[in-house]
């Protein structure tokens, strides 16, 4: 069990909105009380290239710099990309993030589920369907038994291993209550509906608020995977206009403080994202490419993954159907090849806020990662049966993309794309400052395609309907093909633990 008695503890709402921000540990990183996102800079940028035509031979030189060192591009240089509108001109960009996706993560897709522990929420997000105040919103927190049943679900029924777990930001969703589901997440094994041998879930990441170095700490100590915090907007004026001053994500300068505090604490995959719709897209991909920059500056460690959400409808709010700034598809595949570009080793996540149509258009504009048979209603995996049923008073958006999980990878293998189900680097210790250089050179790629194959057999024996099995099958001998052309000494081994892994044995990886 977690150690959670260095945590501060609250029980009522208010006084937890009043005392649970630490300034000091908001103050160390931002020296001088300069923040690291410079807004007049970012203006200047968008101002000075605004309407003015890229200058293709400068786009190619920082495309090439993109793929030749794979390391984060300046704004500046950012901002030339953005400039871009000449079709042939962006094509090249595009196809440039696909070979940078391939180079870093080959030719893998890791999916996940997301796992929604509560709507309780002491925030007042315009936006956002779980804010306090919000009397549409039907609240609940998961109680363990409960939790074990959506793990029924999400472990026994559809062979999921890797999830996003989201909580609101209430004392009753406190650091101990994440610890303890962590937990629980990890030591529930279910047997699978095709072979009967065990699933359980192999890596939990964290959507929650941001927390105080201790209570990031206890989280490192259960295994947490990657600690995600969105920032929805770094525009500061509108970020203030969003979320009430008297809220604790009222407080700018402690969200955006988060990953140094997680970085701090020894949890070094962190991950990064804003709420696309609410403010000049530019401005936040700038602000963006800063807030990699100033991690990789303190740290030497940026994110381990960007996530696009973009504003969908939500219960008791028109915020999503009145934002000035909302996006179109188009526009929104143009910020993933930018993204792709100017942080060429980061995950990217696109998740089922996108339609199906979308997420297809966009599988070869750099994205890793997608969830496949989401639910995000309190209890919603097993009240609905895995059914694509939603209910808006029961979750904080409404989904695009209602697609299975055997479905995607279906539809993945037949683009000669490998679902990954793989959670060894996690494992193995390849995290945070280990995994930087490997991402970077191509070589964790290798590792991930190997343990790719072997989890997708798993999955492919205990999950998969005949259909997806078959096509599954084929997929996977063209992958072993590949992996004794650029491995051979390798190969033999590689072949012990899939022939291992055809027998039945489980949770193989190098």
């Amino acid at each position: 069990m977690a150690d959670c008695s260095k945590i501060r503890k609250f029980k009522d709402p208010a006084d937890y909105v009043k005392r649970f921000v630490i300034r000091e540990e908001i103050d160390k990183y931002l020296p001088g009380g300069r923040h690291f996102i410079d807004e007049g800079k970012i203006a200047r940028l968008i101002s000075e290239t605004d309407g003015k035509p890229a200058d293709p031979v400068k786009v190619r030189e920082i495309i090439a710099k993109s793929e030749s060192t794979c390391e984060t591009l300046t704004p500046e240089e950012t901002a030339v990309l953005m400039q871009v509108t000449d079709p042939a001109l962006f094509e090249e960009m595009r196809a440039a993030a696909d070979r940078i996706k391939k180079k870093v993560y080959d030719n893998r897709i890791v999916v996940f589920a997301p796992l929604y522990m509560s709507n309780l929420c002491v925030n007042g997000c315009r936006y956002c369907g779980f804010r306090e105040g919000n009397a549409a919103q039907k609240r609940r927190v998961l109680t363990m038994d409960e939790l074990g049943e959506e793990l029924d679900v999400l472990a026994g029924r559809i062979g999921h291993k890797r999830l996003i777990a989201v909580y609101g930001e209430h004392p009753s969703t406190s650091t101990e209550y994440i610890a303890e589901t962590i937990e629980k997440c990890y030591s529930h094994a279910v047997p699978a509906p095709r072979s009967g041998r065990k699933n359980a879930i192999r890596r939990v990441n964290v959507n929650a608020a941001p927390l105080p170095v201790e209570d990031l700490r206890v989280l490192r100590s259960v295994g947490i995977g990657t600690f995600q915090v969105f920032q929805e907007t770094y525009n500061r004026k509108l970020y203030e206009q969003m979320h009430p001053s008297w809220s604790v994500k009222g407080d700018y300068d402690w969200r955006t403080t988060c990953f140094h505090r997680c970085l701090e604490a020894g949890v070094d995959d962190v991950g990064l994202g804003v709420l696309y719709g609410l403010c000049d897209w530019r401005f936040e991909l700038l602000a963006t490419v800063m807030h990699a920059r100033d991690l990789e500056r303190w740290f030497n460690i940026g994110p381990h993954t960007l996530s696009f959400p973009r504003l969908e409808p939500a219960s008791g709010t028109k915020v999503p159907e009145e934002s000035p700034w909302l996006i179109d598809d188009a526009t929104f595949a143009r910020i993933l090849v930018i993204a792709r570009l100017s942080v060429p080793y980061t995950g990217m996540i696109v998740t089922a806020r996108e339609s199906a149509a979308s997420r297809n258009h966009v599988l070869d504009h750099g994205m890793t990662q997608l969830d496949c048979s989401s639910n995000i209603a309190i209890k919603g995996y097993s009240d609905f049966a895995n059914e694509a049923h939603q209910e808006k008073e029961r979750q904080q958006f409404m989904l695009g993309d209602n697609r299975s999980l055997d479905e995607m990878v279906r539809y993945l293998a037949s683009r000669d794309t490998i679902t990954s189900f793989c959670t060894a680097g996690y494992r193995c210790g390849r995290t945070g400052g280990c995994i930087m250089d490997a991402l970077k050179t191509g070589r964790e790629g290798k590792f991930c395609k190997i343990n790719a194959v072997l989890t997708f057999r798993e999955w492919l024996d205990d999950f998969a309907s005949d259909e997806t099995r078959k096509i599954g099958d084929v997929l996977i001998e063209k992958e072993l093909a590949g992996i004794k052309e650029w491995l051979p000494k390798f190969y033999p081994t590689v072949m012990k633990q899939y022939e291992a892994t055809c027998r039945g044995e489980r949770d193989l990886f190098f």
